[in-house]
C-alpha cells in the first residue's frame, strides 16, 4: 500500500465512531496476538521436531537407564522425552499399598506414561486455541464493523432528509476497511492453526510410538 492508501486508512478510521475504532482495535489486537503465536509456536515446534528426533536415538543408543537419563538431559531441550522416562522410573519410589500403586508394573507403566504424555502434548498444543478462535471469530468482527458503518450511513441519509456523496463515502469507506481487515487477521490464523495442527500431530505420532517402545522396555525391567 502506498503513501496515499496508508493516509486514506487512517483517515477512515480517524472518522470513525467509538463503535468502529473499538472494533478496529479489537482486530489489531486479534492481529498482535495470533502473529505471536504463530512466531513462537513455529520456532517451538521446529526445535521439538528437532530434539525429539535427536533424543530418541541418543536413548536407543545408551547403555543403561541412567546412562539414557544423562543423554536425553543433554538432548532433550524441549522437554519431550525426558518426562516420559522420569515418570516411568517414579514407579520404583511410588509409595506402596495405594492406588496408585494397584495393578501390575504393565498398567501402572500404562498409567503414568500417559498422564506424562498428556502434560507434554498440552504444552504443545498451547495457543492453538487462540489460532482457531481468531480465524473463527475475525471475519464476523469485521462484519459488525461493516454493518455498523452502513448503519450510519443510511442513518446520516434519513436525518438530512436528502441525499449526498459524502454522506455514504465515508461510512461505506470504513465498511469495506472493517471488511477486508476481518479477512486479513482470520486467513493467516487458520492457515497457521492447520500447519501447526499438522506439525504436531507428527510430534505427537512419534512420541506415541515411543511411549509404547518404553513401556515394552521397562513392563519387565524392576
Amino acid at each position: 500500500m502506498d503513501a496515499s492508501g496508508s493516509l486514506g486508512l487512517v483517515q477512515t478510521l480517524a472518522q470513525a465512531d467509538a463503535l468502529g475504532r473499538a472494533v478496529a482495535l479489537l482486530l489489531l489486537a486479534m492481529s498482535v496476538a495470533s502473529w505471536v503465536v504463530i512466531l513462537w509456536k513455529g520456532w517451538l515446534l521446529r526445535r521439538a521436531a528437532r530434539d525429539l528426533q535427536l533424543s530418541t536415538a541418543a536413548f536407543w543408543q545408551a547403555s543403561d537407564l541412567d546412562d539414557a537419563q544423562r543423554r536425553l538431559a543433554t538432548f532433550d531441550l524441549q522437554l519431550l522425552v525426558l518426562p516420559l522416562l522420569q515418570a516411568a522410573q517414579g514407579l520404583n519410589t511410588a509409595p506402596a499399598y495405594t492406588l496408585a500403586a494397584a495393578g501390575d508394573r504393565s498398567q501402572q507403566l500404562t498409567r503414568v506414561l500417559r498422564d506424562a504424555l498428556h502434560r507434554v502434548l498440552h504444552r504443545l498444543q498451547f495457543g492453538q486455541v487462540l489460532l482457531a478462535t481468531v480465524g473463527s471469530t475475525a471475519p464476523f468482527v469485521g462484519l459488525l464493523g461493516t454493518v455498523w458503518g452502513i448503519y450510519n450511513a443510511l442513518t446520516g441519509i434519513g436525518l438530512d432528509g436528502g441525499f449526498r456523496i459524502e454522506q455514504v463515502s465515508g461510512p461505506v469507506g470504513e465498511s469495506l476497511v472493517m471488511t477486508a481487515a476481518g479477512l486479513v487477521v482470520a486467513i493467516p490464523a487458520v492457515l497457521a492453526y492447520n500447519v501447526l495442527g499438522r506439525q504436531i500431530a507428527r510430534i505427537e505420532a512419534d512420541l506415541e510410538g515411543f511411549a509404547r517402545d518404553l513401556r515394552e522396555l521397562l513392563v519387565h525391567t524392576p
